[in-house]
């Protein structure tokens, strides 16, 4: 297909460049297209698979504390892309070509290849895929199959899971990498080794390796809205997982990390979860004899990790509770790994030259190794059951052009006392399963968790992992719908504001401003938490929509800076309620009052600051300059701690030059001031010059 992609775009440059015709609209989007293919490159080269449900995942997730510095390369590459993607509009500047004016059939062959072109491209491809995954669909039929354990615990093990960064067990395989794993193939040999283990959709980055081996559900962000995931509040709330079934079973459960546990939500997964701590990179930089040395542009080494990992195994060995403690290494991350110090003269000597993520993987096959080892030799080591696995299968690095030709399958073994060692060839299984399969080797009573089965059962229902294989996937989105309505939960036909001041939406809280779109069944469509104004605007008329912001966004009187939900429905049916209310719960399906005309216009918080400032107390005057306004007065306000505390308030309507003045108090000094504009969508505010200037007179709020 890549050559007829060339090909089709090699035709576009000769059709935009045969006739001037239209030419800046055809230069327009001949950018636009080459701007999306250069898009879908690099995201193609972190993903592994273009654009897919983890990109969705990863745009709206904190990303803080990803390692970009091992990515510049690909980002570099995707600025030379950018650049050329931009070509065609300077084109359009150059006047030696001699092109005809009139030409509209030309226009109209360009503008075909350019939809055809686009058809061929992986864009559509991968568009329809996330359509697929995405679309509402019933899940009523599959709901029974979620299953979770209730009865008690029989015979309570202490339990160590260690999960290796990308660590699938292709790499195992002697006839492909001769000598480069050979301690964890010794542990294999006596371990239940589970092969053919496949990352089903929604398993196949880190979170979602972790949700989908713990919890039994494959991992999708929240109905309607994927880009704002770090505004709610509880992770999965609705979910059960394996932290909280051994809690509620007496156990203690730990987590050990290098990297930023902010990442992709992480440390919120496993805080939601039954986790009582969370060690992450934050953890680790208080440890104040961790030299820098000790540290990637991911986090901590493996070496420091798995050290600590024991340390932190005895202590708990010691105690009376049982417990779950689980690490997650780093040092074999994409692209190319980490060397810890003490690898630093590890060498594999290959038939594929020195490669930076062999001598990675070689290193992290010893760090593991030692800490099985460890345990195993411990006072403790025989109650103990020990999971080696993979997070998912290895993404872009510097050995996909050998990985792309093996049979690729994740990495889980399981060793302890009573596990017979043995290969199990995982029939139609996936990492949904490894969490059910543990808990049937603590209890042979329990072999389901969310829609995970027990590998070990021969007889196991029907599962979301043989659905993601049967009929090309036809079945699975019914089980990513239904792993989708986990992030709210029942019921959400109520709504309150929480003492955080956060919306409660069935089990989920979110932090304000959010649009809530129910169909004409009551049952919760979307949840918008960006361009809150303009979705309002674009929703369905058919459908009723609840508003949730300060009350600033709905009336030009208001400046209290308390909190209003606007409901509105198909039948013109509106109605304003206010804090007080808000604070007992409100029923979304209660009547509303009837009004006459269109629905009105919301306001939308526009931030002019960039940042927070220190700004002591005092009399200050705003003074601003814009170049574009709306034509109608507007509220700006300054606030403060995280935009909750509104110290002051005043509308203000620019003058002819655009000039805005705005006199306020501070009676005392404030961390973090920021000013802001209430405008509906359709307004701009465009500011050229910005001042906070001192002024002389008694403070007034």
């Amino acid at each position: 297909m890549l050559w007829i992609l060339l090909l089709s775009l090699l035709l576009l440059s000769w059709l935009f460049l045969a006739s001037a015709k239209w030419v800046w609209w055809k230069a327009g989007l001949f950018s636009l297209l080459l701007l999306a293919l250069s898009a879908w490159w690099l995201i193609d080269k972190l993903s592994g698979d273009g654009l897919n449900a983890a990109t969705l995942y990863h745009l709206g997730a904190d990303m803080e504390g990803a390692g970009i510095a091992d990515f510049k390369g690909y980002i570099a590459g995707f600025i030379v892309l950018a650049a050329v993607s931009l070509l065609p509009l300077f084109a359009t500047r150059v006047k030696r070509w001699r092109r005809p004016t009139a030409g509209g059939a030309w226009f109209a062959g360009f503008a075909v290849l350019w939809v055809a072109t686009i058809m061929i491209s992986p864009l559509a491809r991968d568009g329809q895929r996330l359509y697929q995954q995405l679309r509402p669909v019933d899940f009523a039929r599959i709901a029974p199959e979620y299953q979770v354990p209730t009865q008690a615990l029989q015979r309570p093990r202490n339990i160590v899971w260690i999960y290796g960064e990308s660590l699938e067990r292709t790499y195992l395989d002697e006839a492909v990498f001769p000598g480069l794993m050979p301690n964890l193939n010794r542990l294999a040999a006596k371990s239940l080794d589970v092969r053919g283990l496949a990352s089903a959709e929604g398993g196949g980055w880190t979170i979602a390796g972790l949700v989908s081996s713990m919890c039994g559900v494959p991992l999708t962000t929240s109905q309607g809205d994927e880009n704002s995931m770090d505004r709610m509040g509880s992770f999965l709330p609705k979910a059960v997982c394996l932290g909280d079934y051994l809690k509620q079973q007496g156990y203690t459960n730990h987590y050990l990390g290098g990297a930023n546990g902010q990442f992709a939500g992480k440390g919120q997964f496993l805080a939601s979860h039954g986790f009582d701590e969370v060690h992450d990179l934050a953890w680790f930089k208080q440890q104040k004899k961790i030299g820098r040395i000790h540290y990637s542009a991911w986090g901590v080494h493996d070496d420091v990790l798995l050290d600590t990992a024991y340390q932190r195994f005895e202590q708990l060995s010691r105690q009376d509770a049982p417990f779950m403690l689980t690490t997650l290494t780093m040092d074999t991350h994409h692209p190319a790994g980490h060397l810890p110090v003490a690898c630093k003269g590890e060498r594999y000597q290959s038939q594929y030259g020195n490669i930076g993520m062999l001598n990675a993987l070689k290193c992290t096959d010893r760090l593991i190794s030692q800490l099985v080892e460890r345990i195993q030799a411990s006072p403790y080591g025989k109650d103990t059951l020990i999971v080696i696995a993979s997070d998912h299968l290895a993404m872009p690095n510097d050995l996909s052009h050998i990985l792309t030709k093996q049979k690729r399958e994740n990495l889980l073994l399981f060793l302890g006392d009573g596990v017979a060692p043995r290969q199990l060839a995982a029939e139609d299984g996936s990492t949904l399963d490894s969490g059910a399969t543990l808990l049937s080797l603590l209890d042979p009573n329990l072999q389901t968790m969310g829609f995970g089965r027990s590998l070990l059962d021969d007889k196991r229902a029907p599962s979301a992992s043989a659905a993601a294989r049967r009929d090309d996937g036809r079945d699975y989105p019914q089980y990513l719908a239904f792993a989708r309505s986990l992030w709210l939960g029942e019921p959400t036909r109520q709504l309150k504001i929480d003492g955080d001041d956060q919306v409660v939406v069935g089990l989920q809280h979110v932090q304000p401003p959010v649009l809530l779109e129910y169909d004409k069944d009551w049952d919760l469509k979307s949840v918008y938490l960006e361009n809150t104004s303009r979705q309002f605007d674009d929703a369905d008329p058919d459908n009723t929509l609840a508003y949730v912001d300060r009350c600033t966004a709905f009336e030009d009187g208001s400046a209290d800076g308390d909190w209003c939900a606007l409901l509105v429905n198909r039948d013109n049916g509106i109605k304003l309620y206010r804090d007080g209310q808000l604070r007992n719960g409100i029923d979304v399906d209660a009547p509303l009052d009837a009004f006459q005309g269109p629905r009105p216009s919301v306001r939308q918080a526009h931030m002019i600051t960039q940042k927070g400032r220190r700004t002591r107390a005092g009399q200050y005057m705003l003074q601003l300059v814009a170049s574009t306004r709306p034509d109608r007065g507007f509220w700006i306000e300054a606030v403060s701690s995280q935009r909750k505390v509104v110290l002051a308030q005043q509308w203000v309507q620019p003058d002819a030059d655009g000039k805005i003045n705005v006199s306020f108090g501070l009676d005392h000094e404030v961390d973090d001031l920021e000013i802001r504009a209430w405008l509906n969508h359709a307004e701009k505010l465009a500011v050229d010059t910005f001042a906070l200037v001192p002024s002389r007179g008694r403070p007034r709020g």
